[in-house]
């Protein structure tokens, strides 16, 4: 039987130095991420047009749902079966992780087969070219790179991340979506085929280092049974990872089904900028996974409801922020691809508003994925029936109102940001009761830091657009980042920005 002991002081700043070393990584991250993307968008909205991206985004959908449940919750769970399953032992570390990557590439075959067989689901709107099929080709790639990435975070390498999602991913379906579309035989399908040769980059550069940094099996041999009951475990972080991007991808699904495709074209463009602060979120978990781990192995609840409170206050600072830089002028950031994408405007707010009010969940789940898995994917089951209910019914009322495309697609985030808000809550509520502390992330200087952001930006909409982008949007960060910074961070939360955050125990320790 464990015996719950306390960390030391060191041991707790150890943790800190890694989450705030992470968290760096990803905050640049963000930001390359975010420079790598406008190209791509700019490409698909302006030389595809939103009836080809919308056929795009529904295809999509399937994809990405597939690949996550086909990557077995190894996103987070290949953590915790390093940690109780390896020890320091190097070579079994090595064979632990082939275990999955053979079992995602099985369950992705069958995947990929019966989409080839039966693709109606992937193009509810039909395709826009014949190579929009092989699409299903990267539901392996996809997977295999989830293990991977999950592998090097385990050792605290957080930079491969950054490297294959926000540098080469981004960067190769911009130049991909460039160069089919200036090609007469792939013009049709420039999208699918700039995405497939983006996640193969992906695949290629966590390939690299995770060669280097576990190499080859070595006396390697797999055991079925073994495997059938890894998959059997996994189940529930199935499930926890499917409906969590599910949430992020029903309203694409049904607004596929209930409106045109150019409606979803104008929304898949808004989510793909809100998105960005929904993509830093999520890649705090790699290096949150390790942390949280160590301290649940020798019982340490009250330094996990500390990380859980540090981390979320860093990730919905950084949200607010992000929201309120390209919400606050989302008019002027909308038009940017064109006249009819100025449309979903509401769909991006909500989308923006989604991201922020879903923080506290993931977090929570980062914590209850290992402590409460049933609970935690039956919370997530009810979110995403409540989220399908609401999107369908808010549709319907915009389509029975004559409402235009764009009402369509701000009724499908108004939802998606209803249902995150009331996941939140829920699990933030159980995070809470089971770990006997305070797990909350908001504090009131948010808000003292929001009120004069708003204000800049909004009096800096009457301006022209070309001054509200160029002007606006870093006022609004600016003014935002300062207020947060004097009333919103203590000294715990200023190790973020540090390179040196491990105190000197002979100087800095009581």
């Amino acid at each position: 039987m464990t015996t719950a002991t306390s960390a030391t002081p060191a041991d707790d700043s150890d943790d800190l130095a890694q989450l705030a070393k992470g968290g760096r990584t990803n905050t640049l991250g963000f930001a390359i991420r975010l420079i790598a993307r406008i190209p791509f968008l700019v490409i698909a909205t302006r030389l595809y047009g939103p009836e080809a991206l919308g056929r795009f985004a529904s295809a999509m959908v399937l994809i990405e749902i597939l690949a996550l449940v086909c990557s077995l919750g190894e996103r987070r769970g290949l953590a915790q079966r390093l940690s109780e399953g390896a020890g320091e032992n190097r070579e079994a570390e090595t064979n632990l992780v082939y275990d999955g990557i053979l079992l995602a590439i099985a369950y992705s075959a069958v995947a990929a087969a019966v989409l080839l067989v039966f693709p109606e689901p992937m193009f509810p709107n039909g395709m826009s070219s014949r190579w929009d099929i092989w699409l299903v080709a990267t539901i392996p790639a996809f997977a295999v790179t989830e293990i991977l990435l999950a592998a090097q975070a385990y050792r605290f390498d957080i930079a491969t991340t950054v490297r294959a999602r926000a540098v080469v991913e981004p960067w190769t379906i911009s130049i991909g979506a460039g160069v089919f579309f200036l090609i007469p035989a792939t013009r049709d399908g420039g999208l699918a085929l700039a995405f497939i040769a983006s996640i193969y980059a992906g695949l290629l550069t966590a390939l690299w280092p995770f060669l280097k940094s576990y190499g080859l099996p070595r006396g390697w041999h797999p055991h079925p049974r073994a495997m059938a009951a890894m998959a059997a475990r996994a189940f529930p972080l199935v499930g926890a990872d499917a409906i969590e991007r599910g949430t992020r991808l029903l309203d694409i699904f049904i607004l596929g089904l209930f409106a045109p495709p150019q409606a979803v074209g104008i929304y898949y463009a808004a989510q793909q900028i809100a998105s960005l602060p929904q993509k830093l979120k999520t890649s705090f978990e790699p290096i949150l996974s390790p942390v949280i781990t160590k301290n649940l192995r020798i019982g340490n609840m009250e330094a996990i409801a500390s990380q859980v409170r540090q981390v979320g206050f860093w990730i919905i600072a950084i949200q607010l922020g992000i929201a309120l830089m390209l919400g606050v002028p989302g008019e002027a950031v909308m038009g940017l691809w064109g006249p009819d994408y100025v449309a979903g405007t509401a769909a991006l707010a909500f989308l923006l508003a989604a991201e922020v009010v879903a923080s506290m969940a993931v977090v929570s789940e980062s914590v209850l994925v290992y402590i409460a898995r049933k609970r935690n994917l039956a919370i997530s089951v009810g979110i995403i029936a409540l989220q399908a209910a609401l999107t369908i019914a808010l549709i319907e009322a915009a389509d029975r109102f004559g409402l235009g495309k764009g009402f369509e697609a701000a009724a499908a985030a108004g939802a998606l940001m209803i249902a995150l808000g009331v996941s939140s809550l829920a699990k933030a509520l159980l995070l809470k009761r089971l770990l006997q502390a305070k797990v909350s992330n908001w504090r009131w200087a948010l808000v003292h830091a929001a009120a004069p952001a708003v204000v800049v930006g909004y009096g800096l909409t009457w301006a022209p657009e070309w001054i509200e982008l160029v002007v606006g949007v870093p006022a609004i960060l600016g003014v935002y980042a300062l207020v947060v910074w004097r009333r919103g961070f203590d000294e715990g939360d200023k190790v973020l920005f540090r390179k040196q955050v491990v105190p000197d125990p002979a100087t800095d320790l009581p």
